[in-house]
Formats: C-alpha cells, structure tokens, sequence
C-alpha cells in the first residue's frame, strides 16, 4: 500500500482511535520517518509541525500509544490508526483531545479486564475464581442475576434494578468469555437480523 504524503509538506494526517471502544482520541500528522518508526517500534510517532522533528506521543508524560493496527483512508491520504493508550492522550489530562468523555464503549473495556483477569490467572480475583468453578457454575450465576433482575424490574427501586442489571451484564461476560466468544460475535449475529 503507497500512502500519498503531501507534495508539498511530505505530511499525512493521522487519526488515532482507541482500539477497544472506538473513540477518536487525536489528529497528528506522519511523514514517511514518523510511520516507519511507529511500525518498527509500535509506538505512534508523529511529525511535529511547531518543533518541525519528530515526536514520539509520551516521550515526555509516559502517555504512549501503542500500536494496534492501522489503515489508509480510500484516498490513501490519510492513516488511521488503532491504539491502546497507556494513559491520558491529551496534553490536558483527558482521554481525548476533542472532550468526548462519556462511557459509551466502556463494556469493550469491561470485557477486556475480565479477559486480563482470567488469563493471567488472578486466583484472588471474584472473576477468577468464578470462572475457574466451570461453565455450569457460571451459567446458573448468569441464571440467578436474570431472575434478581426480573424480580427487582416489577418493583420501584430504580437503584436497585440497576445493579442488578449491572450484575446480569457482568456474569454475561464471564459467560460470554467462558464458551470463547464476545460482545463483537454478539454484535455480528444482531446485525445480520437486522438486514
């Protein structure tokens, strides 16, 4: 794939999206230097228009963004690139440069902890644990949130009903990761009834 740099400046804009929940965290600018480096050392490096070098994102805070994937626009004049932040993304200390801070994508990120959780074998984690007792016992907790939820839906308790939604969801992920599967197989079956 050639990426058409700038005839006159020799720059491409790039994007940077969070990898897990989609949100655009940040626009910069590549030459052909700054993505090279990015792909050798999976490390967003941009080319720094005000201090006219390069810029490797954290060099200074620690706030890198790790590379993911990338893909060229239909154009191929703009690159945009899937990271995980290892921290704030802006100079301002928020997630994102364009104060976009809502929780919208926050259970790819559930989903993930829980998956960081079982795999890594946390024995003291409530996930862990849970997870290692066996698909039946995962199942009849599933089981036993959706009937707390059924019962908390026919009263008035809005809080109430809430957490034990919040508690469904959750062992639904565990049970989701338990039979190898995600919220994105979820999505692709949901999708397809909806043609």
């Amino acid at each position: 794939m050639t990426i058409k740099f700038d005839d006159n400046t020799g720059l491409v804009p790039v994007i940077i999206q969070d990898y897990l929940n989609l949100k655009v965290l940040m626009l910069g600018y590549m030459n052909q230097e700054a993505f090279d480096k990015t792909l050798q050392e999976k490390k967003v490096t941009f080319f720094s228009r005000s201090k006219n070098r390069l810029w490797t994102k954290g060099e200074t805070s620690g706030n890198f963004l790790k590379l993911i994937d990338w893909k060229l626009d239909c154009d191929k004049d703009t690159i945009l690139i899937k990271a995980k932040p290892l921290g704030p993304t802006c100079h301002n200390g928020t997630t994102t440069c364009f104060k976009e801070e809502t929780d919208k994508g926050f259970l790819y990120e559930l989903q993930q902890t829980i998956s960081d959780k079982i795999d890594n074998d946390n024995s003291t984690s409530y996930t862990n644990e849970l997870y290692k007792r066996g698909i039946n016992k995962v199942a009849q907790k599933v089981g036993e949130e959706a009937v707390e939820l059924v019962i908390e839906a026919k009263d008035n308790n809005d809080e109430l009903f809430l957490n034990e939604a919040s508690d469904l969801l959750y062992h639904y992920l565990i049970l989701l990761k338990a039979k190898g599967f995600s919220l994105e197989d979820v999505e692709k079956v949901l999708k397809s009834r909806s043609k």
